[in-house]
């Protein structure tokens, strides 16, 4: 069982890697796709995500007695993932809902 946990800790910060820069380039592309149809950028939640990511990355690292440094890289990796999925929205849309 030892054998494998050693194995899950040096294979999951390359498998978690993979996923993420997936994910980026998938984005990207289909960025660049419907790049006509937009005329402004709205942003996104990444930077955000990243913080929020990091401190759960470390918080969940130190509970499980792991590498903190490991746990503060994969965090930020994953929130940036999910913060910059997220698109924020326009301050017009929120005032015409009356």
């Amino acid at each position: 069982m030892n054998g494998v946990m050693d194995f899950f800790s040096a294979a999951l910060p390359w498998i978690v890697m993979g996923v993420v820069l997936a994910v980026f380039f998938v984005r990207e592309a289909k960025r660049k796709k419907g790049k006509k149809d937009r005329q402004k950028k709205k942003g996104d939640y990444g930077a955000e995500g990243m913080a929020l990511g990091m401190c759960i990355g470390v918080a969940i690292a130190t509970a499980m007695h792991r590498d903190v440094g490991l746990g503060l890289s994969l965090g930020m990796l994953l929130g940036l993932t999910v913060g910059s999925s997220m698109k924020k929205e326009d301050e017009d849309d929120e005032g015409s809902t009356q």
